[in-house]
């Protein structure tokens, strides 16, 4: 039985980047907290999804497992115990609302850009590394598994998902109707930060295989390159690289243009280079327009696409909200209905002690035939005795009022004694 799904949480609504960058955890940190979480506390259900925008626990425990997990926290991030990043987590604890929010958050509701494509990848990854960890009870499986259905619905049945509703997706998105081959194409992205980051996971979870980040510490680019299976390298390279292009994405803060006109001198004769820049201030020289094999896209007309895809995706959101009530409820029905699983199998196994003591008594004088029509003539009158009761203890779960018909049911056949002498 479910003890409580409770959350801890911090996100992009409560908390800047600053702080998200000091409390996010990479994969093996995720792993090793369900580990830690698991064997400290005996919580059931856990769940531990850390993105550039949140970082969040679930788990199923009578207790409030917040100072747990912010004490962990604290040790693995090496934090002060009065670090902004700690204080920053809110706690969850009713069962209802953690259950909606985890369905927000899973079909990009809560997400910075509405219908965020990442979200639930992310969210099936947590999933898989509760699984493997052997820390995700019944009550999460079903939870987990009524989300990715749904998500399909939000698919399939809405818009909810299309269109590059951020600067960095309609950069990306231009590239790929404009290069012939974009998978394959050489796409360069200048800088690490949560945009280039985020810019480089997306294209390298879509399958391009030929993208490189260039930094000005080479060892950050190295870092992300390494977790997306891309190149790296270091602003030294940028001429070359450029000459080597398809398309450059600039996601660096800088004060002086980044991207200047001798950089592309050395393009191949013929050669042309799309070039997007989402900085502010620009990243890119205006006067790198005047080369005639550059087609460059500054953050103002990347963001008119944007700003259309996200009203259009917002247009959506009532359609989304309908899928989400739907399953919303259906978990909800299942739920109610595990509170009152003890009970029936109980009342069942009570029904079915009583039938095989019967058939002992009077089996003895039968032959083989008689008594193989007799267990099948007792087990199903069980059956039909059972359903009716069972179906009525359902309702009333769903209804909220199955305490009283669990006494009545526990009295009538003196449940608690007959588990006792089973066991």
């Amino acid at each position: 039985m479910n003890a409580g799904f409770k959350a801890l949480i911090l996100n992009h609504k409560h908390a800047g980047i600053q702080v998200r960058e000091a409390i996010a955890l990479t994969a093996d940190q995720c792993k090793g907290l369900l580990f830690e979480l698991k064997e400290i506390s005996q919580a059931t259900d856990l769940l531990i999804l850390s993105t550039c925008n949140r970082t969040e626990f679930y788990y199923s425990s009578t207790d409030d497992l917040t100072p747990v997990i912010i004490t962990l926290l604290q040790t693995h991030k090496a934090l002060s115990a009065d670090a902004a990043a700690l204080g920053a987590f809110k706690p969850l604890l009713d069962q209802a609302a953690v259950v909606e929010h985890l369905f927000r958050v899973s079909f990009g509701l809560e997400s910075q850009v509405p219908g965020d494509m990442q979200i639930i990848s992310q969210v099936k990854e947590a999933y898989q590394w509760s699984a493997d960890a052997q820390a995700a009870g019944p009550f999460l499986h079903r939870l987990l598994h009524t989300i990715f259905f749904a998500n399909k619905r939000v698919v399939q049945e809405t818009s909810f998902r299309t269109g590059a509703a951020s600067v960095a997706y309609a950069a990306q998105a231009l590239a790929e109707e404009m290069l012939p081959r974009a998978t394959e194409s050489r796409i360069v992205v200048l800088g690490v930060g949560e945009m280039g980051a985020n810019l480089c996971r997306n294209l390298a979870s879509e399958g391009y295989k030929n993208v490189v980040v260039l930094n000005r510490t080479l060892a950050k680019a190295e870092a992300l390159a390494q977790e997306c299976g891309i190149d790296a390298g270091s602003l030294d390279q940028l001429a070359t690289e450029v000459a080597m292009a398809d398309a450059v994405i600039s996601c660096v803060a800088v004060a002086e243009p980044a991207l200047r006109p001798e950089h592309f001198d050395a393009l191949p004769l013929g050669r042309r280079v799309l070039v997007f820049d989402l900085s502010v201030p620009r990243s890119v020289a205006p006067a790198v327009e005047d080369n005639h094999n550059v087609l460059l896209y500054n953050i103002d007309e990347l963001e008119q696409r944007a700003s259309a895809a996200v009203q259009a995706r917002l247009a959506e959101v009532p359609k989304v909200e309908a899928i989400l009530a739907e399953a919303l409820a259906e978990f909800n029905d299942w739920s109610k209905e595990m509170l009152v699983s003890p009970a029936i199998n109980a009342f069942k196994a009570a029904l079915e002690q009583i039938r095989q003591e019967e058939l002992a008594r009077y089996l003895k004088g039968l032959t083989p035939a008689e008594a193989e029509v007799v267990e099948k003539v007792t087990g199903s009158l069980v059956q039909r005795i059972v359903k009716l009761p069972v179906l009525e203890l359902k309702a009333a779960c769903r209804r909220g009022d199955a305490e009283e018909m669990i006494e009545s049911l526990s009295s009538l056949f003196n449940l608690e004694a007959m588990q006792k002498m089973r066991s």
